[in-house]
């Protein structure tokens, strides 16, 4: 199936999905879609806007209410999730392809990400397959019957943020299907090309119309009336912090189940003990590279603090600078490319303003702080960055205190186990952490006073489908993938059958 969004002649734009049908913006309005590898139109979408949600919301509301999805038996839906993942398979190539070309990201990622995504739908497949249909709670009477159930929501909307636009989007639709929900998608504007193709895929699996819907637009309008819709009984939002914020305060008026995921400014924190060999030593290097500059640090778990004991700084912040400042940048399809572009023109001007400011505030620069110089691979209209290493950085930073998300690591250093927790801990984020040590009882200790959602030991970024993912802190209230995952789209019912029912006499009569 060729990418509907992909265009030869920037002609295609019918990427607004309502009632098992694709159209165009009621306003008949579009955008275009910048490669940021060299910041040229490759596609047009559809620019859709309030009028275009209603229509979408009021399709999602008819198929809850009177389609058959969230009646259908809980193997039934399972099994759909199974076929979708197959899907995601047969076109993992074309996808990953479509996802490094609209994200920036290299091809090898972007492959990455398909394989994940099919993973998701094949866990939440399995997790609800497994289930028990209730919870049996005694009562102390053979009279009575009570039983804990779960449901679905009803109507998600889902908004996914432009960094990882498939794999965010699966952990919210993969576990929102899989309860018996539907569900309408607002993926970025910047980055809407795999989504949208991934509701092509849902119908070839078999999904009735109307349980799945997408408006491609911008944040402001077709964001804003999916946060407040009155017939919205979800919204699952996964973004900056200042989105977040305005999101949770639209839903507020209705009082809908809000599940936010937000940003991070998380330590990556280096005891001198993890690096008492040579092979220790790169290992930690090597790691903390991935940590902070994987898909050009555009992350939101993105170990972008290296805080590292003062006795080993200068020799592994040096290598770390000498071996960041050899990271091959260029068009993800490229051979060799190591790391891509920023998303946008809009990204990578806030990332000098970091820099710059981190500057001026007294940070030592080590590495990159600048636009790279072009190149065959890494054409001249690309939003191309330099990985930039910041040494002798201090809470009061911006850069520092901030989420900057590029591909930026500050250096702060400490000398006791205790400073080295406070540090970490010195930020009003809470996403992910980890710690470097090779004494495992340290490891224990500091994990366990990490405020931190996710932390690693001696490792960096990887996430398991059924493991819980959530934050401290103003990192976010949701939690996606594991159990936890799926509870988030369920309500929680008691029913309580007498099955002898008697008088109460409380009153005379």
């Amino acid at each position: 199936m060729a990418d509907r969004a992909e265009t030869q002649g920037l002609d295609a734009q019918a990427t607004i999905h309502v009632a098992g049908e694709w159209r165009d913006a009621v306003s008949g309005a579009t955008r275009e879609i910048l490669d940021p590898a060299d910041g040229q139109p490759f596609a047009l979408v559809a620019e859709g806007d309030e009028k275009d949600v209603d229509l979408a919301v009021a399709a999602a509301r008819r198929a809850f209410d009177d389609g058959d999805w969230p009646r259908t038996p809980v193997a039934e839906r399972a099994a759909l999730l199974r076929r979708a993942a197959d899907l995601l398979v047969r076109d993992r190539e074309r996808l990953g392809r479509l996802e490094s070309r609209d994200a920036g990201k290299t091809i090898e990622e972007g492959r990455v990400d398909i394989d994940c995504v099919a993973d998701a739908f094949r866990y939440f497949a399995d997790l609800v397959a497994g289930e028990a249909p209730g919870r049996v709670v005694d009562a102390g009477s053979p009279d009575i019957h009570s039983v804990v159930v779960h449901e679905p929501v009803g109507v998600c909307t889902l908004i996914t943020p432009w960094n990882y636009p498939l794999l965010q989007a699966s952990w919210k639709i993969a576990p929102a299907l899989a309860a018996g929900n539907t569900f309408v998608v607002k993926p970025s504007e910047i980055t809407p090309l795999t989504t949208i193709a991934l509701i092509d895929l849902l119908s070839e699996a078999g999904l009735p119309a109307g349980v799945a819907g997408i408006v491609t637009g911008p944040g402001h309008s077709v964001g804003a009336r999916l946060a407040e819709h009155p017939d919205v009984d979800l919204v699952s939002f996964t973004g900056g912090l200042v989105s977040g914020t305005k999101v949770a305060e639209a839903a507020a008026p209705t009082v809908k189940k809000v599940a936010l995921e937000l940003g991070g400014k998380n330590p990556n924190v280096v005891f001198a003990d993890a690096c008492a060999t040579d092979e220790d030593f790169d290992t930690a290097v090597d790691q903390a590279l991935n940590a902070a500059f994987i898909h050009s640090g555009q992350v939101c778990s993105a170990g972008s603090r290296l805080i590292v004991e003062e006795s080993v700084r200068e020799r592994f912040v040096a290598e770390l600078a000498r071996r960041a400042g050899r990271i091959r940048l260029g068009r993800g399809s490229e051979d060799g490319v190591e790391c891509g572009p920023l998303v946008s023109e809009q990204q990578r001007a806030k990332v000098e303003a970091y820099v710059a400011s981190a500057l001026e505030e007294g940070a030592v620069l080590r590495t990159g702080g600048r636009r790279p110089e072009a190149a065959p691979e890494r054409p001249d209209g690309g939003f191309f960055y330099e990985p930039t290493v910041l040494d002798q950085c201090h809470r009061e930073m911006r850069v520092v205190r901030e989420e900057v998300f590029g591909p930026v690591l500050t250096v702060e250093t400490f000398r006791t186990e205790d400073e080295a927790v406070a540090l970490a801990n010195d930020t009003e984020y809470g996403l992910a952490g980890a710690v470097w040590t090779t004494d495992a009882g340290r490891a224990r200790r500091v994990a366990g006073r990490l405020r931190h959602g996710t932390v690693w030991i001696n490792d960096f970024h990887p996430y398991l489908p059924q493991a819980e993912w959530g934050g401290f802190g103003k990192s976010g209230t949701g939690r996606e993938l594991g159990p936890a995952g799926l509870a988030e789209y369920r309500e929680t019912k008691h029913v309580y059958q007498n099955l002898a029912p008697k008088p109460v006499r409380w009153f005379a009569g």
